[in-house]
Parts: structure tokens; sequence; C-alpha cells
């Protein structure tokens, strides 16, 4: 999931505590949600060094009958927005079955995808998808190293391409994990997003403590010191950051580079000096558990992609069920974004306004 779009700041105060019982008493129990984050298919495409779902052997998916059936709970609900994430999304048997009926019920859907199947499903994104992010780790042999798959970057740019011709105006960002392999190159991948066609390029830093991407403990394929940077490195990124700064001076002015100077310093540069022990992780505004959560392959329901689960929609019956359980409801008055060691590690926080009433059914994404 794209951890900025869309980002809205309700009221806080310096720790941030104030901001979550205010979030928690009037949110909980939850009766609108936003964002659902769906993994429709649980296998991937790339073997990427920084996420290990590629080594799961299962094929789980969810099924475009069981997903026409929760439509309407959703919309009850105030979904907006449903967010295709996984997996590779475009791996599903039937997907765009499964998209039509939130198509139809105006949710917006937002497609997260390594773009290696693009071109082959392009009219029937064009035709059904609001907006698409991909995975961008670098310029061409970059890229392709890290997603250890021949051609990776050639077909990405393929599959933007044919997107553009059925639908030039369909929003198409890319989206760059950071890490060890690929910090020096932040003005090329700059360079490449523009090279291919996307409208915009964001960049946040790789995870390497949470058990999200199949990775028990942050611990799999890659370990986490081949992805992290050293004392030494974090002083390159900072001279590279200082570069981007200068040279894409332009490219920050109009949001072509989606987050400003100051956040990637701290998205990044404090992040990795933070792992490193020789400052504090940035203190996070984030409530993603309660205006969005996300439904696995197997119809596991987390809070948010790092925390543990909280049910199974399959078992319960319908997504409310899960959200408004004891033990959701109790995970939601425990959690202090500002102390939990999840939360303050995490390189992907949400901080989303939740709208109500009226005004929330005003609010809604336009279908082009």
């Amino acid at each position: 999931m794209d951890p900025d779009e869309p980002h809205h700041q309700p009221a806080c105060d310096e720790d941030g505590r104030r901001r979550r019982e205010n979030v928690s008493s009037s949110h909980d129990p939850i009766a609108r949600l936003p964002i659902l984050i769906l993994f429709p298919h649980s296998r991937c495409n790339c073997r990427c060094l920084m996420c290990d779902i590629w080594k799961d052997g299962e094929r789980r998916e969810l099924t475009a009958a069981e997903v026409s059936g929760w439509v309407e709970e959703w919309r009850r609900l105030g979904v907006r927005e449903v967010v295709l994430s996984g997996g590779e999304a475009l791996m599903h048997s039937d997907l765009f079955a499964l998209c039509r009926p939130m198509h139809e019920a105006g949710i917006a859907i937002t497609l997260l995808s390594t773009g290696l199947l693009l071109a082959r499903h392009a009219e029937s994104v064009a035709g059904l998808v609001d907006n698409v992010v991909l995975s961008l780790d670098g310029p061409r042999e970059v890229h392709d190293a890290i997603r250890n798959v021949p051609r990776a970057y050639e077909r990405l740019a393929e599959g933007v391409s044919a997107l553009r011709r059925l639908r030039p105006r369909l929003p198409i960002s890319g989206r760059c994990t950071v890490q060890r392999k690929n910090f020096r190159f932040l003005r090329e991948t700059v360079a490449a997003a523009r090279a291919i066609g996307l409208d915009s390029i964001s960049f946040l830093a790789v995870d390497v403590s949470s058990a999200a991407f199949n990775r028990p403990e942050g611990k799999g394929a890659t370990p986490p010191s081949e992805m992290a940077l050293s004392t030494a490195e974090t002083l390159e990124l900072e001279e590279t950051l200082t570069r981007l700064e200068r040279e894409n001076a332009a490219d920050f002015q109009s949001g072509f580079i989606a987050e400003s100077p100051a956040k990637l310093r701290v998205r990044l540069l404090q992040y990795f000096r933070a792992l490193l022990g020789l400052e504090g992780f940035a203190r996070i505004s984030c409530n993603a558990p309660w205006v969005s959560a996300v439904v696995e392959s197997d119809g596991t329901v987390r809070p948010c992609f790092f925390h543990e689960a909280l049910g199974n929609v399959r078992q319960a019956g319908n997504l409310e069920a899960v959200l408004n359980s004891g033990k959701a409801r109790a995970f939601r008055a425990s959690l202090d974004v500002a102390t939990n060691p999840v939360c303050v590690k995490c390189v992907c926080s949400l901080d989303r306004k939740q709208p109500s009433g009226a005004a929330a059914e005003r609010t809604g994404h336009a279908h082009a």
C-alpha cells in the first residue's frame, strides 16, 4: 500500500496521545472505514531482496463471488477506496470479475503492482482501475537486480505505455523502497520514473523489523543487515539527498517527487540512522487501525500491514464482526502509536481524517 496517498492530518498534540484518544473515542466501535486493502492473491511474480512473499508456495485467493457478496456491507461502512495489494494482484485467476462489483458500487480501486503483467491486462486495468501504483526500485539495471527478474524494468515500461495509449489520464505513480542496493541512485530513479511515463515517484525506507512481507521477525532470504545502511553509508545517503534537493528542485516543487526534501530526510536518513542507534526514530502520527483494514487472501483481517491479525472475515461472516470484535476493540484501546514497538519503526504510516455524517457521503472518488 502507498503510505502517503491520501494523507490528511487530524489535529494532534506534540506527543500524539491526545490524537489517539480522540480517534478511539470518536470512531470506536468502527462504523465507517474509508480505506480497505485487499490481498486478492497470495503469490508474487518477483523475487525481491526486501520481500519474501515469493517464497509462499500456496496459491490462495479471494473469490469474485466472495467480494460481490461483501460489497454491500463495505458500502454501509463507507468504504471509498479499495487498494489491491498482496502478492501480485494481477496473478489472480479472475481479478477483474472481482473488481467489477466494487467499480459498479462507486468504490475507487487502486492497484499496487510489480508491473510485470500490466501490458497483458492493460485493457481491463484501464476500464476498471482508478489509480495505479507501480514498484520501481531504480534505473533499469538496479531495478532488475533487486527484482531478480529478467527484463523487469522493460516489462514495467511496456505496461505503462499500454495504459497510456488506452487511458492517457489514468493516474500512474511509482514507489521506490530504498535500501542498500539502490540508495545511491535516487536521482536516477527519478529520471527512470519520468522516462517510462509515470506521474510521480515516492520513496520509503525498507522494512527490516516487522513480520510483514512473509518475513517473520523481519528475517528472510535477505538478512536485515544486507538491506539497512552502515554508518558510512548514511553519510553517503545524506550527500545523495543533498544533491537530489539541489539538482531536482523543480521535481520537488511540481510534486513529481511526492515527498518534500524535509520529509525524505526524516523518512530515509533519520530512519536508517535510528536503526543504527545514532538517533531516535521519527515520531509518527497514524490512525490506520481506525480508518483502514487489511483483508488477506485467506480472509485474515489485520488493522494494518504490520500488526497481528484481528480475526478472519470468512469465519466471522462479515468484516464489521471482525473490526468490532472484543479482540479488535481491545487492541485499538491499548494502542499508542507513539510507544508501540511496531509503530515506532513503521516505514509507512497512514494519517487520514475520518469523515462522518453528510460530509462523508459527499466525499468520494469520481470514475473517469
